[in-house]
């Protein structure tokens, strides 16, 4: 009975981080409306910065204290925070939310190039090999170039494709600088924050100044995206990797864009092309192959098969024996 609780709480952690980080895509599209993408980002980060370091004073943990330490939370902050999330409020002036979320599901694979091209690991297999070329693929289905890029949609696909690109230097960088520190999670994650706060607010004076208040919509928008999408989704991530483990928690990547495009198309009424889900069906298989989990799937499920107490599922019952549906 323990057990069945504990699981029943991961994986409603699970599905509330994939809810929280799709839905952000729909928050900044509402945040559009009403500030520069300068404006978007900064009230995120200073608003994420503050939950965390809230977060730290109520775990009394401590920041960094050497000057490495913050150099890197700095570095990790352009590529994590400031840019990348600049770059995905402004592509979302000129896209869906639909498809900066689609795009920001390509991270595994700009992780993967930039991990073998810049960071000298090693050579790809065959299945890596396969597996970019089919998450690629998927990203060209998606985009649907026989429609054409009107209406600025060329910057803002470039624009959100750099975000992503971000993120994959962002992961290695991390890896190699961040992950062997002694300071918790939430500790590099605030400090992280706080430099994309201070980064940000250098630019604050250059940018496009709100003209009149951002109204309920706009307040709720930024409270969900800074201090759920950047400060409480953090925390049920560090509790998922803990509890869980990094690659199961990392699966989170799968759901995001389920969200998003749920969120995109309902909420937002925006158009869903054939193409877009068709694509992102690709992509999430390609990063799939990516990362061995196709072959892990077929492994685990031959040696659950093999086992002596295995007993196959049941064979669907006849329809007048079947109990009852539901109600929903």
């Amino acid at each position: 009975m323990q057990r069945s609780r504990i699981a029943a709480a991961w994986e409603v952690q699970f599905a509330a981080l994939a809810a929280i980080w799709g839905s952000s895509f729909l928050f900044i599209k509402v945040l559009d409306r009403h500030w520069s993408a300068i404006w978007v980002s900064f009230g995120r980060v200073a608003l994420g910065a503050a939950v965390l370091v809230v977060l730290l004073l109520v775990r009394r943990e401590r920041l960094p204290g050497d000057r490495w330490g913050w150099i890197h939370c700095a570095v990790a902050a352009v590529l994590f925070n400031a840019v990348p999330w600049t770059l995905l409020a402004y592509g979302e002036q000129h896209t869906s939310s639909i498809v900066a979320g689609l795009w920001n599901a390509t991270t595994p694979l700009w992780v993967l190039l930039v991990s073998l091209a810049a960071f000298g690991e090693q050579r790809p297999g065959r299945t890596r090999v396969l597996g970019l070329i089919t998450g690629f693929a998927g990203v060209a289905l998606l985009l649907g170039p026989w429609r054409g890029f009107g209406g600025g949609q060329a910057i803002g696909d470039v624009a959100c494709a750099g975000a992503a690109l971000c993120y994959g230097f962002a992961f290695p960088y991390t890896r190699r600088h961040l992950s062997g520190r002694p300071e918790s999670g939430v500790a590099l994650s605030a400090c992280q924050l706080l430099c994309a706060t201070a980064m940000l607010a250098l630019f604050m004076p250059f940018a496009r100044a709100p003209t009149g208040p951002i109204g309920l919509d706009g307040a709720a928008s930024l409270l969900a995206l800074g201090a759920l999408g950047s400060g409480v989704a953090f925390a049920i991530n560090y509790s998922l990797v803990r509890s869980r483990g990094a690659t199961a928690a990392s699966t989170v990547t799968y759901l995001i864009p389920v969200f998003s495009t749920l969120l995109g198309a309902t909420v937002l009424g925006e158009t869903l092309h054939w193409n877009e889900p068709a694509g992102a069906v690709l992509l999430l298989l390609g990063i799939a192959i990516t990362q061995d989990r196709v072959r892990a799937f077929s492994a685990a499920r031959q040696e659950r098969s093999a086992r002596p107490d295995f007993q196959p599922d049941p064979e669907p019952q006849p329809a007048s024996s079947a109990r009852p549906a539901a109600r929903l």
